[in-house]
């Protein structure tokens, strides 16, 4: 019964936004000189965003999470839902204590108070999918245990079932091609998200990326407690990674912080390609080291993904065609990429990225602070005319892995640029750009000197089934 009362809600908060847009585009057309403005269509898009975010609040789960995502990726909606869903970043209320307890001893037949010495009722962090608490081993080392919420996979199934339906309803308004695969690549992340025990793995397979470097810190996983839908890890200390006022008691520079964060990032999406998908700022914590350096705390892995052999190539031919200046690498790249629909129109679309291209070029990204607003505005305006724009939309595919990484530089940059404004962060990542360059055309250059194999090609890797070990997540957060 409940499953079905939540269909309903979910259905009645879409089919709102969806009905006020249908009549919208209806008295456009009937009467275009005064309801076909840019001034009601930006009211339309603010009044709608606020009926989402109130929507998502009162559902929670799912949608909370698709808040949060809709909040950094900007790439289908209007500004005013990217806006609206920014409150969804904060943690969210945490639900009661009956409810974990009865998960965890679902799980290992045991109650929290009889697996450790210690356990607080009270949840250190909670999100959209589950809630930590603070606990102590019989030898008084702190623990952090992640318990999913209870029915947490029909939940899903249910939202997904809805998300699915209002997503062909958006494509009959913006006809992006595969956009379907948004939906099919959002299950295939909370799937990860909701098995702990495969997050588990990611936390140890990261780590050891990064064990030559212990400024780089991952709690350790504690196996006997846990399960699918239960993390236990070693609590680790730290400041969350945006408070600035934080940092500065601790001695440590908003930039040098930003620095090394942006190395981490370069070196998970071009050096290891297995990158955080889901880095928003509560999954990092920071700490002071003994000589005064910083140290960061990585958390909340369970959307760690790999870079897709597709998506390195075109980013290898976009990179090199924006050292080079040759806009027909860049074109090349997007579509390897896979940006470009089967059958849209290329000519378009081809003639869109170069103009946007010739923008890019003339943008000052000398000192990251001087890029305002309307800078910004400018940069983002694809500059086609209005009947033009919908045979663009058309032209344009999604990519398959696409969701992770863009959604992750956009968070990641964007929380750069929060503590450090002026930053540039291609001079920080340029030397994992250049080994990624090299690696990548040594392996074009291999390829293209093998002889043809005549054996079956085995079928294309996706991120919903990487090589072991899976991604999956973090105990520390919650999330």
């Amino acid at each position: 019964m409940w499953a079905a009362i939540r269909l309903l809600r979910a259905s009645r908060v879409f089919g709102t936004i969806f009905l006020s847009y249908f009549w919208a585009l209806t008295w456009s057309r009937l009467w275009p000189s005064r309801c076909d403005t840019k001034e009601r269509w930006s009211k339309l898009h603010k009044r709608n965003a606020r009926r989402m975010y109130k929507g998502f609040v009162r559902l929670r789960g799912v949608y909370i999470k698709l808040g949060q995502i809709l909040s950094v990726m900007g790439t289908f909606l209007p500004r005013a839902y990217v806006e609206a869903m920014e409150g969804l970043q904060d943690d969210v209320p945490g639900q009661s204590y009956d409810k974990v307890e009865a998960s965890f001893k679902k799980a290992f037949g045991k109650l929290p108070t009889e697996a450790f010495a210690t356990f607080s009722r009270e949840p250190i962090a909670a999100a959209s999918l589950g809630q930590v608490h603070e606990a102590t081993d019989a030898d008084g080392t702190k623990l952090a245990v992640k318990i999913l919420y209870a029915n947490v996979a029909t939940i899903i199934k249910v939202d997904l079932r809805v998300l699915g339906w209002a997503l062909k309803l958006y494509k009959s308004f913006a006809p992006i091609q595969q956009i379907e695969r948004v939906h099919e690549q959002l299950a295939d992340m909370l799937s990860r998200e909701t098995d702990l025990a495969n997050e588990a793995k990611c936390c140890e397979r990261m780590a050891k990326n990064f064990a030559g470097d212990p400024d780089v810190l991952f709690p350790k996983v504690r196996h006997e407690w846990t399960a699918r839908t239960v993390l236990t890890m070693s609590f680790m200390d730290g400041v969350k990674i945006s408070k600035k006022d934080a940092l500065a008691e601790l001695g440590l520079d908003p930039y040098a912080v930003a620095t090394k964060l942006t190395q981490i990032f370069y070196k998970q999406l071009f050096a290891d390609k297995f990158f955080h998908a889901d880095p928003h700022p509560g999954n990092w914590f920071v700490q002071r080291g003994p000589d005064g350096q910083v140290r960061i705390v990585v958390l909340d892995l369970g959307a760690a993904s790999e870079v897709t052999d597709n998506l390195a190539d075109g980013m290898l031919d976009i990179l090199q065609g924006l050292m080079t200046r040759n806009d027909d690498l860049v074109v090349r790249g997007i579509e390897t990429m896979g940006f470009v629909a089967e059958n849209g129109d290329r000519e378009l679309l081809e003639r869109t990225v170069r103009k946007y291209f010739e923008k890019l070029l003339n943008l000052n990204i000398t000192d990251f602070g001087k890029i305002d607003p309307k800078m910004a505005q400018q940069l983002a305006d694809v500059e086609v005319r209005r009947d033009e724009l919908r045979e663009l939309m058309s032209a344009i595919a999604y990519p398959e892995g696409w969701f992770y990484v863009e959604r992750a530089v956009v968070i990641m940059f964007g929380l750069s640029a929060q503590l450090a404004p002026k930053l540039n962060t291609i001079h920080v990542g340029f030397p994992y750009i250049m080994k990624f360059l090299q690696e990548r055309m040594a392996q074009r250059a291999a390829r293209a000197s093998s002889p043809p194999s005549t054996a079956p090609a085995p079928p294309a890797r996706t991120t919903t089934a990487p090589p072991e070990p899976a991604p999956a997540a973090d105990a520390a957060s919650g999330t």
